[in-house]
């Protein structure tokens, strides 16, 4: 997976959390209000991870030796 695929999947797992917060902002059911705290636990948990993975993949791009094939604009 490359660094924008990465950071493509953050982004929107982003925007699932932030879509979760605004769910426990509305909610006054503390059942409900816990699993949401759950979720955004875990999507927080799956943003993190996605963030790695992008920096790990832009740094293995910018070590590897250019395209000799790939034409320059």
């Amino acid at each position: 997976m490359s660094a924008e695929e990465s950071l493509n999947n953050a982004e929107n797992l982003l925007a699932r959390l932030e879509a979760a917060r605004v769910r426990l902002d509305e909610t006054q059911d503390p059942d409900q209000a816990i699993e949401i705290l759950q979720e955004l636990a875990e999507l927080a948990k799956e943003v993190e991870g996605e963030l790695q993975r992008a920096k790990r993949a832009a740094e293995t791009e910018a070590a590897a030796p250019p395209n000799p094939d790939a034409s320059a604009d």
